[in-house]
């Protein structure tokens, strides 16, 4: 299960138990529709609570990630697996972002916080 809330420039993505290609189209669609009008976007992924996720999803991000490279920011993943995080660090091979991996919420938050206060860069 997935929850998304799209804030000013942000996407925020909470997963819950099995992150599945349904879930993961359903953020695709959410992010296409932000990145066309808003130009680039943070990305804030709540992971803690993901069992895991199926193969068809690894694939999906690795495709989507490579068509979209230029259209964010930042990307915030906040999590405890180091299998997540190993993850998180693979995909920055495939988008120009910053991508930083996270165990604290309120520190996550705060690091995108402080990229909007300071305007997005390229």
């Amino acid at each position: 299960m997935i929850v998304i809330e799209n804030q000013p420039k942000r996407v925020e993505v909470t997963v819950y138990a099995e992150f599945s290609l349904a879930d993961y189209q359903e953020f695709e669609n959410a992010v296409n529709g932000v990145i066309q009008p808003e130009g680039p976007v943070d990305l804030f992924f709540d992971l803690r609570e993901m069992a895991d996720f199926t193969l068809d999803v690894a694939w999906e991000d690795i495709v989507f990630s490579r068509a979209h490279a230029n259209d964010f920011g930042r990307i915030a993943v906040l999590t405890e697996s180091q299998w997540v995080a190993w993850s998180a660090w693979l995909s920055q091979l495939f988008v120009h972002a910053d991508v930083r991996v996270f165990d604290d919420e309120p520190e996550a938050r705060a690091w995108l916080a402080e990229d909007s206060s300071e305007g997005q860069g390229g």
